[in-house]
């Protein structure tokens, strides 16, 4: 899409604070993508200088949403309806790319507020009559289920919400548990909801709770200015009170693995859990 130094050297910056770092650029750098800006390359260093390994989160992230994707929308499950907010940059596996391999006519609507995903992605999100793209904030439920764009699914069947790695940037001030509520109670019966979400293990594991204090410092003290890592009992409470799928809130890798585990899991790897709930 764009080239590394000036991200994407196209007339597509306008709208774009190139001055500091965007989530969406910075994620997409961890998947080796090349639409970055110097003050998305600082942040990357910075978190590369503490966990050297951040590259294998990023792709933790993204094989645990392609499993997820392929649970929900497969034979046994069945959903052909997906909301993707605060999808990201385009990379491998998006969540329609999976989806529709396995559900050729599933619908899924993506949603992101960043200026970077609305001027380089939106035409590759939206590369076919069953994926859409729709600018909204996720802090604001109300706005973003009205949105033309979501306001095509159909909500008398079930949707798959996916919240993949966009809830740790989101403050408390901001109440994630509350609006997630509002998320959830719009939902109809037989939806699900997956989560993946940075995570504080305290006592659990000393020496991840003494990288998370400090990648959560570097990260709140950078140009993007957020990130939270949050304890186990704090994500679960996202899920606003939803049954959870086996096996539970886990490490990423430890969620429905696909085969053996071939090396050992890094300890950044490990700070940042995933799970699946059901709504009846």
């Amino acid at each position: 899409m764009g080239n590394e130094g000036d991200a994407a050297g196209v007339g597509a910056t306008a709208g774009i604070d190139t001055g500091k770092a965007s989530i969406a650029r910075v994620y997409d750098m961890f998947l080796g993508g090349k639409d970055n800006f110097a003050a998305d390359r600082e942040v990357y260093e910075t978190i590369q200088a503490v966990a050297p390994q951040g590259d294998e989160v990023a792709k933790s992230i993204r094989r645990w949403l392609t499993r997820v994707v392929r649970h929900l929308a497969g034979f046994e499950v069945g959903i052909d309806q997906f909301l993707d907010i605060g999808s990201g940059l385009p990379t491998v596996d998006n969540t329609h790319e999976v989806a529709q391999r396995n559900h050729a006519e599933a619908t899924v609507v993506y949603v992101d507020n960043d200026a970077t995903v609305a001027a380089y992605g939106r035409a590759l999100l939206e590369e076919n009559d069953h994926t859409h793209f729709a600018t909204s904030d996720l802090r604001d439920p109300a706005a973003l289920m009205a949105t033309p764009q979501v306001a095509r699914l159909d909500f008398d069947r079930p949707i798959a919400l996916i919240q993949c790695a966009t809830l740790h940037h989101i403050d408390d001030e901001a109440d994630p548990v509350g609006f997630m509520e509002h998320y959830v109670d719009a939902l109809p019966s037989g939806s699900y909801l997956a989560i993946s979400h940075w995570w504080d293990p305290g006592d659990e594991l000393p020496e991840g709770h003494l990288m998370a204090r400090e990648l959560e410092q570097r990260w709140r003290e950078s140009s993007m200015g957020t990130g939270r890592y949050r304890t186990r009992a704090e994500i679960a409470a996202l899920f606003a009170g939803l049954e959870l799928v086996e096996p539970g809130l886990v490490e990423l890798n430890d969620w429905w693995p696909e085969g053996p585990r071939m090396r050992e899991t890094s300890l950044v790897e490990r700070l940042i859990l995933g799970g699946l709930a059901y709504k009846p």
